[in-house]
């Protein structure tokens, strides 16, 4: 990827995550409602989502977006969500088409299925033994408001691909932590997804040649009730670290 790369909320954990581990890889553009707390590579644009005009700005010229930036709270309020998730992210879509991007990396979440988790199958389903999948060909179970913005962000880029041929990728991200996953928390070992994981999945959706994906994002777990084939088969994905490592 030689052109310039939006990322969109670098100032949250994916972000850092990401530019951890890929600050020298890409020429960045980085976009934020509020000013770096750190030195950053690239340059920096303070603003909002929601507005057109200052996403436009910090779009131009570049050739990829991946779009982090929305209220993260999984109790967030509906308002918020659909300014900050639903309306803001259909700003920053309709901004990379307007621009010319070739490829939209959306930020979806593990909660775009979290009501698959019923009282029947948990807490089986985040043991090594069990085999159940949810692998993105199934319908959004959304379990919050949060859920429900994240899905639509989904849809959103399913649009987008079909009426403007934007190359649309979607990552349901896990459980994101920097050093370990949790020890005594069955669940978030199953979703576990490390720093390093994160930033080189992001790199594939970069990278790889893809029409509309659904990937979640965990790393390598022996827990797992997300499939990552998909992202294999179609990114290349190829995660280094698993949960296990740090809690058996």
């Amino acid at each position: 990827m030689d052109a310039p790369v939006l990322l969109t909320g670098s100032e949250g954990r994916v972000g850092s995550a990401i530019l951890d581990h890929l600050s020298e890889e890409y020429d960045w553009r980085l976009l934020d409602r509020d000013p770096p707390s750190e030195e950053r590579p690239g340059e920096f644009f303070v603003g909002d989502i929601t507005e057109y005009d200052e996403v436009r700005e910090a779009m131009d010229g570049t050739k990829a977006v991946i779009h982090l930036a929305g209220d993260p709270r999984p109790e967030a309020p509906w308002d918020s969500v659909l300014r900050n998730n639903i309306d803001g992210t259909h700003t920053v879509m309709e901004a990379a088409v307007d621009a010319g991007v070739d490829r939209f990396v959306f930020a979806s979440s593990n909660h775009t299925v979290g009501a698959y988790e019923t009282e029947t199958r948990t807490p089986e389903i985040y043991r090594p033994k069990d085999d159940f999948r949810l692998d993105g060909t199934e319908l959004p179970r959304p379990g919050n408001r949060y859920g429900v913005s994240k899905a639509s962000g989904e849809l959103l880029g399913r649009f987008f691909h079909d009426e403007h041929d934007l190359s649309v990728a979607c990552v349901r991200i896990g459980n994101l932590t920097k050093d370990h996953p949790p020890r005594d928390y069955e669940r978030g070992q199953a979703m576990w997804l490390s720093h390093r994981d994160c930033a080189h999945l992001f790199a594939r959706c970069l990278e790889a040649d893809y029409d509309f994906e659904i990937v979640y994002g965990i790393s390598d777990n022996d827990r797992k009730y997300y499939s990552i084939d998909r992202a294999r088969e179609v990114l290349d994905y190829d995660p280094r670290d698993n949960s296990a490592d740090y809690t058996d």
